[in-house]
């Protein structure tokens, strides 16, 4: 196999996109292992961006820090992924969940102009202890100086503004500001994190400056854009979209329940606008195909793209591994309908524990090495 040197050098500007999805995110690491298997033990990260949103932001940015030396980065990733506890995410002992809850209720009653806490589901706090001591953050900016890197990428939405903001660490590019979107140079920090990955209403917002920001996925129309603004000529996706189980579909006896209705609500915001943008970049394409190279606008240029999802449906898998979630949070979650056979969705984003996240990241690299070919062709390495 091929090894050019460092990444930000080969020849062609590749981004790696990672999408959100809560626990579901654990499916990126398989992938990401299955391409990691098929390089050198030495070879540099083969993406000279990285862009990532809610979960995928945290994977993002743990690359980044090992961008020098992609299968080190990989093999910490999924350590990590694979000894999963909830309590590692957010506070799930009894005493911290209804606690939590009861705190936001008699929070409701104060007086507006008190400066509250955010209101949230689940109080992910150990998340940020987590982040803390397993990201270094300071190698991201000695990634980028000694060109393993160009730009690492994290996105956020601002609860003041409604606009979808791409924090970016680069050495080259500048801030930019487009129509409900926009980027903000900036050095990385565990708040931008922490704010990229609050699921809405189940994690709290974050505070960032003098604004509010929670879930990456919320707002963004335009998940590819982050990539291209930064320079990216192809970008490859790891997403969380399900295939299509055809058993939820046709007549229903009862109307949807709250769960059923917040986890089409997550699907939505973590799988819909990556959709609709990648057919966008597609129509793009094809009318770029058909304009003279005289004719074409210096803005506009192809962008190839590289998407991989799911091969197997989360939610029953889900099933399988409900009995291990904590007690304290099966009770939360079978208040509001949650069940173990539910048709919801909400189980397969929240269970952070070691069993479904080990089995999510083998469907990836399953995925991953069923794919292996086209994806090593995309990225540009061959066989010699």
């Amino acid at each position: 196999m091929n090894s050019s040197g460092n990444s930000s050098k080969h020849k062609t500007k590749i981004a790696l996109l990672l999408t959100g999805g809560g626990a579901r995110a654990a499916y990126q690491v398989g992938v990401l292992k299955a391409i990691a298997k098929n390089l050198p033990r030495n070879q540099a990260i083969p993406f000279s961006i990285i862009n990532g949103t809610s979960a995928g932001a945290i994977n993002a940015t743990a690359l980044a820090c090992y961008a020098s030396c992609y299968q080190l980065g990989v093999k910490k990733l999924e350590y990590v992924w694979k000894n999963f506890h909830t309590e590692q995410v957010y506070h799930s002992n009894f005493t911290s969940v209804f606690g939590h809850i009861l705190a936001n209720m008699l929070r409701s009653f104060q007086s507006n102009y008190e400066n509250h806490p955010p209101a949230s589901l689940f109080n992910n706090q150990p998340l940020r202890g987590l982040l803390r001591s397993v990201l270094d953050l300071k190698r991201i900016d000695n990634n980028i100086r000694n060109d393993y890197l160009e730009a690492l990428s994290i996105t956020a939405s601002s609860y003041s503004s409604g606009d979808s903001v791409a924090f970016f660490q680069s050495k080259h590019a500048e801030s930019w500001q487009r129509a409900k979107r926009r980027g903000e140079k900036t050095t990385i920090n565990i708040e931008h994190l922490m704010a990229s990955s609050a699921i809405p209403m189940v994690f709290p917002s974050t505070k960032i400056r003098q604004g509010y920001f929670g879930d990456g996925s919320v707002h963004q129309h335009a998940p590819l854009s982050p990539a291209i603004h930064l320079g990216a000529e192809k970008v490859f996706v790891i997403g969380v979209e399900q295939p299509i189980d055809n058993k939820y579909f046709g007549f229903q006896p009862h109307y949807p329940g709250i769960s059923t209705i917040a986890g089409h609500l997550l699907d939505t915001i973590f799988s819909d606008t990556l959709r609709a943008d990648i057919e966008r970049l597609e129509r793009i394409n094809r009318t770029l195909s058909l304009i003279p190279a005289k004719d074409k606008h210096k803005e506009l240029k192809r962008i190839a793209h590289f998407v991989i999802n799911p091969s197997q449906n989360f939610n029953a898998i889900a099933t399988e591994y409900y009995d291990v979630m904590p007690t304290s949070i099966k009770l939360l979650l079978r208040s509001i309908g949650v069940k173990k056979h539910s048709e919801s969705s909400l189980v397969s984003y929240l269970l952070f524990e070691k069993e479904y996240t080990q089995h999510l990241i083998e469907i990836g690299y399953q995925d991953g090495l069923s794919q292996l070919d086209e994806i090593m062709a995309f990225l540009e390495f061959t066989n010699t």
